[in-house]
């Protein structure tokens, strides 16, 4: 019926294609090149995802706001972020072995 990418619950899935965006998330990605959550346990790598703080939920402006951005790795967007999002505890391991709780 719907493609793959199609979500009819989520109608502001177009403003992630346009140009303003495209700006503000290289623009974060550029100055915050590392994985937020991966530097917590002192772990260095690239961040692929500009990802809302808070989620937009169709909001044009906090969608557009820049201090609502922080720069993730694909893992932790995909796996830790939605947990978060969701209301769920995470919590990983500093190098130390003491608990992190991410979010």
């Amino acid at each position: 019926m719907y493609g793959v990418l199609y979500q009819p619950s989520r109608p502001w899935r177009h403003l992630y294609k346009t140009a303003r965006w495209q700006r503000l998330r290289e623009h974060q990605l550029a100055t915050e090149p590392l994985c937020r959550m991966c530097l917590v346990t002192e772990d260095v790598t690239a961040a692929e995802v500009a990802d809302h703080i808070i989620p937009h939920k169709g909001d044009v402006e906090l969608f557009h706001e820049a201090s609502n951005l922080q720069s993730l790795c694909k893992h932790h967007h995909d796996s830790a972020k939605q947990m978060i999002e969701h209301g769920k505890s995470v919590v990983t391991y500093g190098i130390d072995g003491y608990p992190i709780e991410l979010g």
